[in-house]
């Protein structure tokens, strides 16, 4: 619990002066920055030489933060991510308050409320969504596990969170869902 609450703080640290981490998630390792701000969201996508059009997905800690950043929740919202029985990350029509940058060109955004401890408590203390893509360049396939992480990427971020590194069950990508207003879902990644 100690190297927990260790590792929270020292990454809280990081996204606090815009820095950009590497960390495990409920799903494959990602690397993040504080989702509000540009500067740090600019530093990923130089990171993983991505296409700047190319969307990235934010993690909060439950509904009530996800509302700060979505237009319009649906009111069945809560009733699905509690019958999920595996990471989902759903598709907003509509965000607000992030950088364009992270939001598709349609004003679409991607968030998954995390199940992850470590993850679940840096939102938590830092009161800011994560930006979440997987720890490889752009184009490369996403590590199942720390060790399968290009020493490129590790090399390019600022901090690189000690925790779960010797992991070796295979992690999988989250599955996404499009969410509507009305709270029809399309199901993009099974």
């Amino acid at each position: 619990m100690k190297e927990l609450i260790r590792e929270v703080q020292a990454a809280e640290e990081e996204l606090l002066i815009g820095n950009v981490i590497l960390y495990p998630t409920d799903t494959v390792w990602g690397i993040g920055c504080d989702a509000t701000d540009r500067k740090a969201v600019e530093k990923i996508f130089k990171i993983k030489e991505r296409d700047t059009s190319k969307a990235m997905i934010i993690l909060v800690a439950d509904a009530d933060m996800l509302a700060n950043y979505v237009e319009e929740v649906p009111d069945n919202f809560e009733k699905l991510v509690t019958e999920q029985e595996r990471p989902t990350t759903y598709i907003f029509s509509q965000s607000k308050n992030l950088p364009d940058s992270l939001v598709g060109e349609d004003g679409s955004i991607a968030i998954r409320i995390v199940n992850d401890d470590f993850c679940h408590k840096l939102i938590r203390q830092i009161d800011r969504p994560l930006v979440s893509t997987s720890a490889n360049l752009s184009g490369g396939k996403s590590p199942a596990s720390f060790t399968e992480i290009d020493e490129e990427v590790k090399k390019r971020v600022d901090y690189v969170v000690n925790l779960r590194q010797d992991e070796t069950s295979k992690a999988q990508p989250s599955r996404i869902v499009k969410i509507e207003a009305d709270g029809k879902t399309e199901i993009i990644r099974e």
